[in-house]
């Protein structure tokens, strides 16, 4: 029987992030192999993966992240079944590695089967799942490309916000940022009137006409009052429509705008935990 040294077990455990105790295990198992200890570990993490795929993965860590020259930006959930791992700072230095990965790839699917130090993203959070003892899986992912992307993430990583500008101009980083924080704190539907669903307009007016004919409004008049208060469905809930949160007498368009007169929000991404 080989004997297992604590060198041994601190360099797997470096490696994988497993437990000490776990570590020893695992190399005790392999009869001092290396290679096979991390397969130990990767298979006791495929096993509690099994055990857990049902369970409810809701907490977690939110990260955006934006490439050096402000083009492309990517958002990424962690997560994980409890607050108490979310908060861990262990898991949350995990979740922004992988972001950082993830700004390389377009889609979920090509950035799971990435590479991180050896083993796929995949393999990884199987692995994670198994050191931790909770489901751990990425949850929301999505890309934003434009001229300038800048990004928020709100405090304790719940949520990520990026946003996408018309133009590299002066000021873009504050203005994104500001945009993004609202995108945050006001959870807009779309970017604006065109990009809400018509099954969305189509029950918003008919909420309007049911409420307008329980205060006895004649029919008649239903279409015209439930468009005007479609109106105000989409100031409320279109993000360059809404009133700017730290402004409230002009609109975010208006004060991104007021940066530059040309300067326009594109587009915006937002991922919520809980």
């Amino acid at each position: 029987m080989a004997k297992i040294t604590a060198a041994e077990v601190n360099r797997l455990r470096k490696t994988t992030g497993a437990g000490m105790m776990d570590c020893k295990k695992a190399l005790v198992e392999a009869d001092g192999n290396f290679e096979t200890a991390i397969e130990v570990l990767r298979k006791k993490g495929q096993k509690v993966a099994a055990k857990r795929a049902d369970r409810d993965s809701s907490e977690g860590a939110a990260i955006a992240k934006v490439n050096d020259d402000n083009s492309k930006g990517v958002i990424i959930s962690l997560n994980c079944e409890t607050d108490f791992v979310a908060k861990n700072e262990t898991f949350v230095t995990l979740a922004t590695e992988l972001a950082d990965l993830a700004i390389n790839f377009d889609s979920k699917e090509a950035f799971l089967a990435a590479d991180y130090k050896g083993m796929t993203v995949q393999e990884k959070l199987i692995e994670q799942t198994g050191v931790i003892g909770e489901k751990i899986e990425i949850g929301g992912y999505e890309t934003l490309s434009a001229p300038f992307v800048g990004s928020y993430i709100h405090a304790g990583n719940k949520i990520a916000v990026l946003t996408g500008l018309s133009a590299s101009v002066a000021g873009a980083e504050e203005v994104a940022k500001d945009v993004s924080m609202q995108a945050a704190a006001m959870n807009p539907v779309a970017l604006n009137e065109d990009g809400v669903d018509q099954s969305v307009i189509d029950k918003e007016i008919e909420i309007a006409k049911d409420q307008l004919r329980q205060e006895g409004k004649p029919e008649a008049m239903l279409e015209n009052i439930a468009k005007g208060k479609l109106k105000r469905f989409f100031k409320d809930n279109t993000l360059v429509n809404q009133d700017f949160i730290k402004d409230s007498k002009q609109s975010v368009a208006q004060y991104v705008k007021s940066i530059d007169s040309n300067l326009e929000v594109v587009g915006f991404k937002r991922v919520a935990l809980g």
